[in-house]
Order: structure tokens, then sequence, then C-alpha cells
């Protein structure tokens, strides 16, 4: 226990990093996943092509090895843009890339989200917004959104529960987090399981308290519609 306690504020600290991770991630996907999704629905057809292209080789590969390529490759072609304009080598810290590699990632996923929210509001509603001379954001904001919003949440909730839990990956290229703290102590001191089960709570709490704010949101969304479950 006393080892423990020595050692639990580094994991916390870990842990903290671990939190803003996944929030710069969930921000960069969110809008990656938006601009995609509609690039998907209304862009000319070379656009169209190759979102298709993004979302089918994201989602058909595995997330470690998408992250180890967009950190060593994206490095490797920054560099090697750099070297051509004469400027000194970039280092990215594994901060920036995680949140970048997770992004890209995860925007894949939500822009099938948002794609299939978009297609399931009633057309009719829209094409009502349309023929009452609605302005652009006008229709987006009144019309399209709040349903957009309650038809996402539940993809939306389930891809960040996912985002949170794949954020332990980053460790491998090596970010400082929870999951690299408590490996790192766990070898030194020999208890790598007391300091692994450490990071499990620690990771159940904070998907415990997102998904009570998820259904806090859900219902809310729901207000005024038949549909309150999410």
């Amino acid at each position: 226990m006393n080892v423990l306690a020595d050692f639990l504020p580094i994991v916390l600290r870990g842990m903290l990093v671990t939190v803003a991770l996944s929030l710069g991630a969930m921000v960069l996907a969110t809008l990656i996943g938006l601009v995609a999704a509609w690039g998907r629905l209304g862009g000319p057809r070379a656009v169209r092509g190759i979102v298709l292209a993004y979302t089918v080789l994201v989602r058909g590969m595995p997330p470690l090895v998408l992250m180890l390529l967009i950190y060593f490759g994206g490095q490797t072609a920054i560099n090697a843009a750099a070297d051509a304009m004469a400027l000194d080598p970039v280092q990215i810290d594994p901060f920036t890339a995680g949140v970048v590699s997770i992004g890209i990632i995860f925007g894949a996923y939500l822009t099938e989200t948002f794609r299939g929210a978009y297609l399931a509001i009633p057309q009719g509603e829209i094409e009502a917004g349309i023929a009452f001379g609605m302005p652009a954001a006008t229709l987006a904001r009144v019309v399209i959104l709040p349903p957009l919003m309650r038809l996402a949440l539940p993809g939306y909730w389930n891809i960040w529960l996912t985002l949170v839990k794949s954020c332990a990956l980053v460790s491998v290229i090596g970010l400082q987090d929870a999951v690299y703290a408590a490996l790192s102590i766990g070898r030194s001191t020999r208890e790598p399981f007391t300091f692994m089960l450490v990071v499990m709570a620690l990771y159940l709490a904070y998907t415990g308290l997102s998904d009570l704010a998820f259904r806090g949101l859900g219902k809310r969304l729901a207000r005024g519609t038949r549909v309150v479950r999410v």
C-alpha cells in the first residue's frame, strides 16, 4: 500500500493526459466527421469518391497500425517537405501525434454516423423549410441540427467510449499517459498487476461519468419527441 500511495499521483497525472488526449481527439474527429459527411452527401463526385475511400480504408485497418503509420509516416513526410524548403527538421511530440492520429481514425466512423443521421431526417421537413424561403444557416440551425443531434447521439456515444479506450494505445509512441505511467512504475516496483488495476479503475470511472453525461444529454434532446430512449 505504501508503494501505491507513493506512485499514485504519477498515474493520476497520466490520467489527466489521457483525458486531454481523448477530448482533443474527439473534437478533431467531430470536425472531420461533419466535413466529410457533408462532402459525402452533397459534394462533387470527386469529393464523394475521396471521402468514401477515406472511410473504407480507415475503418478497415487496425487502429494501432494506422496510428503508427500516421505517427512515423507523417513525421517523415513533414521532414521531407521541410528539407525541400531548406528548413530545420520538425519533431512531432507524442501528444500532438496522438490527437491527430486518433482524430483521423475516429473521424471516419463519425462520417458515417453523421451521414446516417442526416439521411434519417424526414426530407419533407427540409423541403418545407426551403419552400418557406429559410436561409441556409437558419435551415441548418432550426430544421436540420436538432434531429441530427438526436439521431446521431447513440452512435456518437459509442464512438466516444471506444475512442477513450483506444487512447491507451498511444503509450506505444511514448506518450506518458496513465497506461505508460502504470507500466513504467509496475516494472520498477515489480507490481504491474496492482498499477494496471488502478488504471482499469480510472478508465471505468471516466467512461462511467461519460455514460451518465450522455444519458442526461439523450434525455434532454428527446424532450418533445416520442422517443425518450437512447
